[in-house]
């Protein structure tokens, strides 16, 4: 049986701010954004009518991100909780960039560096949404592509 990798999903209460992080600090590119009728989203995504939803997919190195939002009075975000990495689940977004540059901008685009996290190798910092993003140095990327 063959399968490919097609996307990772995140819900975003700001779609434009969340474009806004992620296309100019992390460097995703837009692809495309659709708004699919509630039927059979609504069914699929096991939320009440109606969604008002709009899928933004953004891409970077291959990786396909799609920013899912939520207009209708159906599906109204939940409030954002805490969640521990140990948790099972998708922990977190992993980017290789100029880690210095990234968390010197990020309050700009509504994120948070969280300082305790710096072990100079990597940080976590958090997206507008709360989204636990790694921070690793493009040396990381080379060093695991065989480039030294």
């Amino acid at each position: 049986m063959t399968s490919v990798f097609n996307h990772v999903g995140l819900c975003v209460t700001d779609l434009d701010r969340s474009r806004r992080f992620y296309e100019e600090l992390l460097g995703f590119a837009f692809q495309r954004e659709l708004r699919p009728p509630d039927e059979p989203s609504t069914r699929l995504l096991r939320l009440p009518a109606p969604l008002g939803m709009t899928a933004c997919y953004l891409e970077r190195d291959g990786f396909v991100l799609e920013l899912l939002h939520f207009a209708g009075d159906g599906a109204a975000a939940l409030p954002r909780r805490e969640r521990p990495v140990n948790e099972p689940g998708l922990t977190h977004i992993s980017v290789s960039c100029d880690v210095a540059d990234v968390c010197g901008r990020i309050a700009d685009y509504g994120g948070e560096v969280l300082p305790e996290t710096d072990i100079q190798l990597a940080v976590f910092v958090r997206d507008p949404d709360g989204q636990l993003i790694e921070l690793l140095p493009m040396a990381y990327r080379d060093h695991i592509d065989g480039k030294r």
